[in-house]
């Protein structure tokens, strides 16, 4: 059975793990800092489309977090990506979003549009008007492709749980009656380019999150051991009838520290 001392890479997400809102999780700037003076590889993983890494580099630093922007892969970037590589550069893009996923899409080449687009993207989008789904709802329904960025129905707050990107694709599944091509966690394709960039065995490469459902899930379906943590959105440990079973469970990141040190330290 794998153990803590037994991993080489690690993929942390952030909302719920690294902080809840502009807030820290007591223990994340400790954690991340006792990884990188390890030399231990880690890559921040976030579903939440709404900024770029570098914008994330500076609301860690806000918070007391300091990681550089060269660890942080967002859904926003994974999605563009995966738009570029198999729609072709220059495709026409309509964006339920906000500037990070934007931007991203922009800077892959892509042609944002309000009209005719080939494909519908979806993410977090907090000034989303009735007339936004409107659109979207009709680009679907007259052949564009539906891609989402993500598929997390709720955003852990310090004021409680918030409507996600989820929520809003939810609405356009109602609309539409299409299923979406989701990029972020549980999904393959963005966990995929995390354990490209980390380098290191499946077997050994941890995924760390406080969703059932797309963290734990996500990893238990690439073969990578799970940690949960119970900091964000899920609040218990699963019961013995739940099918998705992480391989750890932690309070939050200062908890699973100790209890990683603890082990080096009895194999030392």
């Amino acid at each position: 059975m794998t153990t803590l001392r037994d991993l080489r890479a690690i993929i942390i997400d952030m909302d719920g793990v690294l902080y809840r809102g502009n807030t820290a999780v007591p223990g994340a700037a400790e954690f991340l800092s006792w990884l990188t003076d390890r030399s231990f590889p880690f890559v921040l993983l976030t579903n939440n489309s709404t900024l770029d890494a570098a914008a994330y580099e500076r609301r860690l630093a806000a918070m007391g977090i300091r990681v550089p922007a060269s660890r942080i892969l967002t859904s926003a970037a994974a999605t563009a990506e995966f738009l570029a590589r198999n729609y072709g550069l220059g495709a026409r893009v309509f964006i339920v979003g906000e500037s990070g996923l934007e931007s991203a899409i922009r800077e892959q080449g892509l042609h944002v549009t309000e009209r005719e687009p080939d494909v519908v993207v979806v993410g977090l989008d907090r000034q989303l008007t009735y007339g936004r789904l409107r659109d979207a709802t009709l680009a679907i329904r007259a052949g564009a492709a539906f891609v989402a960025t993500n598929p997390d129905r709720t955003l852990p707050t310090e004021a409680g749980q918030i409507p996600g990107a989820g929520a809003i694709v939810a609405a356009l599944v109602a609309a539409t009656d299409v299923t979406p091509r989701i990029i972020g966690k549980p999904e393959p394709p963005m966990l995929e380019m995390a354990i490209s960039r980390l380098g290191q065995p499946r077997e050994r490469t941890a995924i760390l999150g406080d969703r059932l459902e797309t963290d734990i899930l996500g990893g238990q379906q690439l073969g990578l051991p799970t940690i949960l943590v119970l900091s964000g959105v899920t609040h218990e440990p699963p019961g013995p009838d739940c099918h998705i079973c992480p391989t750890w469970v932690c309070e939050s990141v200062r908890e699973l520290m100790a209890a990683w040190r603890a082990e080096m330290a009895e194999s030392a």
